[in-house]
This record gives structure tokens, C-alpha cells and sequence, in this order.
């Protein structure tokens, strides 16, 4: 199961565990023994607790034999992986049945077209998760992707994002992870996805604030845990360079 940090500390529940590790996958596209030591290299680091799983298609899954990781396996072969106690979650392509994933791991995400409403209904009866793709060749615009999170919000439905979220803050059309909380967290989704001001973002110990709304560790955890679980990325580093250029993440916490 997911491992959960600190409620008493507003930037460890923001923060914590919010990056799937995805140095396998593009643009990183690192062979398994480079992805694997990179990520021992960050999760050793003083903001290792901001890495969650590491993710690796289940094509190369015998490639990581042995490596004591939590790991979230991608479906690239249509086939479930074989049982392995390191599997903590598993993410399905779009095409794919969602029954016949059931009970597949402790946490299913089916890759969604943001406005695939019938499928979003699908998911929830299930008792499954969403996974919706911020960049890469179709990057769904801010409105789309508000809908989105209104629609997983309205069915108690989590989700993850993956793709194009190297960025805390929205720039040049590029969706930002800040952003993306502030949307799960405080509603108004697409003004929230829409801000481009760094300075409207502020993290401390005791609060996340964007513009003038304000949550506290506990409110963040619940949100964190039910709605906006994460997201996955090829670069764990580069996330958190931007945190700092930001000063949103003390030096060396």
C-alpha cells in the first residue's frame, strides 16, 4: 500500500509521496540499471520522501528482480504481471477492459480522456482510479482537465496524472503540479489550472495557500489521499530543482 506522510506538516502532506518515479519512460528513457541507481541516488537524498513508487512497464519487470522497490507496474504488453509483493499499483492503457483488472493490485489506474464521462462512471463502480496524461502530444487544455478533476470529484473518484509536470507553476501552456493541487484542493479547477503567478503559491509548515485560500495539513492529507493521489515522472530531481527555485521547499529539509 501507498505509503502516507506526516498530517501535522502542511509541505509533507502537500509533497509527500507525490512523485511516481518514471526515469524508464520518456524523455528520460534511462536503461534499468541507470533508472534503478538514480532512483536509490534520490530516495537516499534529503527529499527522497518526495518519491512515492517507481514505475516500470511490465515488459521490463525482469529487469528489476531483486530491487526491494515499490513499484507500479504499467501495462504495455496487455497482460497482468505475474504476483509480485513489491507491486503496489498497476496502470492499464485506455483500450483495456477495466473488469478484468479487478483485484490486479491494491491500486488500478485506466488511462482517461478527460471528458470520457461513461468511462469516469465505469471506474467509480469498479472501484478503480483514473489516470489522465498532462502532456506529451495532446495536452488537454486547462478547462478539459478542471472538468476532469470536477468529474473525479463528484464521483469520489481518485486519480493520477502523468506526462508534462516537471513544472510547479503553468507556463508556456504547460501544466504545472501546484497548479494541479490547488485545483483538487480548493475547487475553482480552472482558475486554479489556469495561474501563472508563482507568487500566488505559498507552502509553510502550518498552511498551502494559493491566492487567498488557505488549507492546512489535514484538509491536504484527505485530498491528497482521496482525490489528486500523485503523478508520475521521468525526473524526480528536476521537480524539486523548481521547488526550490520557487523557495517553496527549505534547503536540505
Amino acid at each position: 500500500m501507498a505509503r502516507t506522510e506526516t498530517t501535522t506538516d502542511a509541505r509533507r502532506a502537500l509533497l509527500g509521496r507525490l512523485i511516481d518515479h518514471a526515469p524508464l519512460f520518456p524523455p528520460a528513457s534511462l536503461p534499468p540499471d541507470e533508472a534503478l541507481a538514480e532512483d536509490r541516488r534520490f530516495r537516499s537524498g534529503p527529499y527522497g520522501w518526495l518519491v512515492n513508487r517507481f514505475v516500470v512497464p511490465a515488459s521490463k519487470l525482469p529487469e528489476v528482480t531483486g530491487e526491494p522497490l515499490p513499484l507500479s507496474v504499467v501495462l504495455d504488453s496487455g497482460a497482468l504481471p505475474p504476483p509480485d509483493d513489491r507491486i503496489e499499483a498497476v496502470e492499464a492503457p485506455p483500450a483495456l477492459d477495466p473488469d478484468v483488472l479487478v483485484d490486479a493490485a491494491a491500486e488500478i489506474y485506466v488511462e482517461v480522456q478527460p471528458a470520457d464521462a461513461i468511462r469516469l462512471d465505469q471506474l467509480a463502480a469498479l472501484g478503480l482510479r483514473a489516470k489522465v496524461r498532462c502532456g506529451g502530444e495532446r495536452v488537454p487544455r486547462p478547462g478539459a482537465l478542471a472538468e476532469f478533476i470536477w468529474a473525479c470529484r463528484r464521483r469520489g473518484l481518485a486519480f493520477k496524472a502523468t506526462a508534462g509536470l516537471h513544472h510547479p507553476v503553468r507556463s508556456d501552456d504547460e501544466h504545472g503540479f501546484l497548479n494541479l493541487l490547488a485545483a483538487a484542493i480548493f475547487g475553482d479547477e480552472a482558475d486554479a489550472l489556469e495561474e501563472e503567478d508563482a507568487a500566488a503559491f505559498r507552502l509553510t509548515e502550518h498552511e498551502f495557500a494559493w491566492r487567498d485560500r488557505t488549507a492546512g495539513p489535514e484538509e491536504i492529507a484527505r485530498v491528497r489521499t482521496e482525490l489528486f493521489v500523485g503523478f508520475g515522472s521521468c525526473s524526480a530531481q528536476e521537480p524539486v530543482d523548481a521547488l526550490l527555485a520557487l523557495d517553496v521547499l527549505p534547503s536540505g529539509a
